[in-house]
């Protein structure tokens, strides 16, 4: 089973050749979802004591299972948020694979780590952050989000020298923030206070520093971060971050951005204006696998001062005593994990195959159609905007619809591989929402889309 002989070769051709037409599908199928009763029946019991061979495994994945998941790279996956890894990303994420690389720790991947932090630092510049700023690359937004937040916990704790060993902590975010912020807070068993947002989704300064003047003595002693988003999940707005900046600074707490989405557009010029403040985060996570054309899972987290981060999440067993002995930066000490693949590689890879202008093309390309959609819809007579895109995320109603209505048309998409658009809600009323991350994602792919809600 682990030695290379000739049925290995035969099935290492046929998993290659799979895997390169597929990255040559232009564009790939957008394909769909199948019941489990289908699915059995289709692929019948693959997992048996004597094996069905790699072959026909490999058939069933191609023939049944592949067909039965939406492929999230393609140009009218527009529900959620998409991902577009470049070619060369995904055809290193097969290096990355085959090379057998454990990216926890400096000793045992010194080569991998170096690389990813490479990438980070492109990140880290990116937002402002110091030239000491670091940190890892873990599997997504909400391990990120987590990560950070216990980071600013410890300190917290630490810097009152014993006094909230046993506190509850406490932390202050939008009512636009992302659903991970609250399971932190769950994960962590701590409190959540969400500060309203405008008509748009926007967290601004003044109604975060009213909250706080709202709270009571004992619960602002509790606090120990404030999060901000820049780009928040649903309308794509990004939050008065030189506001929470303020706040965080005049209160001495940690302060965090999600720019798990959003950040991406810092890659672009025009758009960095409205990232004022970022550079003031303690914390700042982005995920690569949405709007940095990096394939699942990949999410950058980056401290201000690593050493916080580091002090809050090594682990000390004694196996591990190894590893502590100097300085190298070991990935696993900067977040809620201990193993870890080298999930920045396939990243680092694709920038140093194509460089940074590249992706600040592609960015802006993204960006341009986004808007150039919106425009189609102010046209229109049958929708309108809901919210004035900021980023690539557009917010829009077809007039007169219900949300049976919405989720009827979207269904017949998606059966006829037409597109996946699914319905969001925003202020209670059911809505459509397109995220756009994909360069290949055209003016006229929209405009298709909107055609089809006569």
């Amino acid at each position: 089973m682990h030695r290379h002989d000739a049925s290995t070769e035969i099935l290492t051709q046929a998993v290659l050749r799979y895997a390169v037409d597929r990255v040559r599908l232009d564009p790939p199928p957008l394909d769909g979802p199948q019941s489990a009763q289908n699915l059995r029946a289709m692929a019948g019991h693959t997992i048996t004591e004597r094996g069905i061979g790699g072959l026909e495994a490999l058939r069933v994945f191609g023939d049944v299972l592949a067909p039965a998941c939406i492929s999230v790279d393609h140009p009218r996956f527009l529900s959620f948020v998409p991902a577009a890894p470049t070619e060369a990303a995904i055809l290193f994420d097969l290096v990355v694979g085959a090379s057998s690389v454990y990216a926890g720790s400096w000793m045992e991947g010194a080569g991998a780590v170096f690389a990813e932090n490479e990438a980070l630092r492109w990140i880290a510049d990116l937002a402002g952050l110091p030239p000491e700023a670091g940190g890892a690359f873990v599997s997504g937004g909400t391990a990120g989000n987590l990560s950070a937040l216990i980071a600013a916990r410890w300190k917290w704790r630490h810097d009152a020298a014993g006094e909230h060993d046993r506190t509850r902590g406490l932390m202050i975010t939008s009512s636009g923030a992302h659903s991970s912020v609250a399971q932190a807070g769950r994960a962590m068993d701590a409190d959540v206070i969400t500060v309203p947002a405008d008509e748009t989704g926007r967290m601004h300064g003044a109604q975060l520093d009213a909250t706080v003047e709202a709270l009571d003595p004992v619960d602002r002693d509790r606090l120990f971060a404030v999060i901000a988003t820049s780009g928040t999940t649903n309308a794509g707005v990004i939050d008065d971050l030189t506001g929470a900046a303020d706040v965080s600074e005049r209160l001495g707490v940690w302060f965090h951005v999600d720019g798990a989405y959003g950040g991406a557009g810092l890659v672009a010029p025009a758009l960095r204006d409205k990232f004022a403040g970022i550079e003031r985060a303690d914390s700042f996570i982005v995920d690569p696998h949405k709007w940095l054309f990096a394939p699942f899972d990949c999410c950058a987290l980056l401290y201000r001062d690593p050493r916080v981060a580091k002090a809050a999440h090594t682990q000390q067993a004694e196996y591990l005593d190894v590893l502590h002995d100097d300085d190298d930066w070991n990935p696993s000490d900067y977040a809620h994990h201990l193993s870890r693949r080298a999930r920045g590689l396939p990243l680092w890879f694709s920038l140093a195959t194509h460089g940074t202008a590249a992706y600040r093309e592609a960015v802006e390309t993204t960006l341009e159609v986004a808007h150039a959609g919106a425009d189609l819809i102010r046209r229109s007579d049958h929708c309108e905007l809901v919210v004035e895109p900021e980023l690539s995320i557009v917010m829009f109603r077809r007039r007169g619809w219900t949300a049976e209505q919405y989720h009827a048309w979207s269904d017949a998409q998606l059966a006829a591989e037409e597109s996946f658009v699914v319905a969001t809600s925003w202020h209670g009323e059911t809505v459509l929402r397109i995220c756009l991350v994909n360069p290949l994602t055209t003016v006229d792919d929209l405009a298709a889309i909107i055609e089809s809600l006569r």
